[in-house]
């Protein structure tokens, strides 16, 4: 027996019935060949783990832009919190690890360079609007892999497409969109503390009280009472939803609308929206790939494409090296 056929049978015989069998699934858009040591969704884990966009989330901003400091997170680091939650909360409710992974190492695959601050100037500048998690399915269908896309299986798909604001087909996607909030609220309040915006002291004990005071006790509070409530229900008892809700209310008014936090937004709109202008004016100056995807999709497209993909640093270079003047090196 094959090592991937035999573990298709271990998930046959030991995960729970609600879980989504890598033997079931929707496949490929393009057929592929079966691997023989790996399930389908294991396969899409290293697809993603190996990609470009993958690598390039390590110098993308979480919150906190161009934060001093080494352990302030990034887009990367955020990932890895939600793919060990997610994995947590999946194993223990029998679901498809495997899948859970995949999604979680995916979801965020379509963010921008400088976090939400990002997203949101994109969404004012392109025509056609943007949202992170629908470019995260153009960046494995159309743009990685020199524009063959990772050709993915459905289900990852529809996971990182629906992580944020839908429910996905699968009980797996669900988790992982319980896992990306849990991860954030709590590694934010963390670099918040780090950065002196606020003190656990700050929090109200309204919140505390219920979730803990620490941030291990809030996720295992958290993860712990959504397990408890079942793979069906996949939802929080009443008491820890008004406090899980109350959390992110307090998060936004005091860390994710904090003016110290919010100080550098406008030269992050300014720098896209100056990219953008330039790369749709020089469409010539785009790398080839995004030259061909101007040509399938539109150039407004293309160069969301383009800028969705920068590091905060290559954005910043960019822009320095196109509207900056350069000194003179006079001998």
């Amino acid at each position: 027996m094959l090592p991937r056929e035999f573990h298709e049978q271990f998930e046959t015989k030991y995960l729970c019935d609600a879980a989504c069998l890598s033997s079931k699934t929707r496949g490929r858009e393009r057929p592929a060949p079966l691997c023989d040591l790996r399930t389908e969704f294991q396969r899409d884990r290293d697809k993603i783990i190996h990609c470009n966009s993958f690598r390039r989330l390590k110098l993308k901003t979480q919150v906190f832009l161009s934060p001093t400091g080494d352990h302030y997170r990034t887009r990367l680091t955020h990932t890895l919190e939600v793919g060990q939650i997610a994995r947590t909360i999946a194993r223990a409710m029998r679901l498809n690890e495997d899948l859970t992974e995949a999604i979680a190492m995916g979801h965020d695959l379509g963010h921008t360079p400088f976090g939400h601050a990002g997203e949101r100037a994109l969404n004012r500048i392109n025509p056609n609007g943007f949202k992170h998690y629908e470019q995260g399915v153009r960046v494995v269908k159309l743009i990685e892999n020199n524009g063959n896309g990772l050709n993915l299986t459905y289900e990852v798909r529809d996971g990182i497409l629906k992580h944020t604001n839908q429910f996905a087909e699968t009980k797996e996607g669900i988790v992982v969109r319980f896992a990306d909030v849990i991860a954030y609220l709590n590694h934010d309040i963390d670099d918040a503390i780090r950065a002196d915006i606020l003190t656990e002291e700050d929090i109200p004990e309204e919140i505390t009280g219920v979730l803990g005071h620490s941030k291990s006790q809030r996720i295992t509070t958290l993860v712990s009472d959504l397990v408890n409530n079942g793979v069906y229900r996949m939802e929080m008892s009443p008491n820890i939803r008004r406090a899980y809700d109350a959390l992110k209310d307090f998060m936004f008014d005091n860390v994710y609308c904090n003016p110290t936090c919010k100080s550098e937004e406008k030269k992050t709109y300014s720098m896209l929206d100056g990219l953008y202008s330039y790369y749709y004016k020089f469409p010539d100056k785009l790398p080839e790939l995004y030259r061909s995807l101007a040509e399938r999709y539109g150039r407004e497209t293309a160069v969301c494409d383009y800028i969705a993909g920068m590091s905060d640093k290559y954005a910043v270079d960019r822009f320095v090296e196109i509207y900056v003047p350069a000194s003179w090196n006079v001998r």
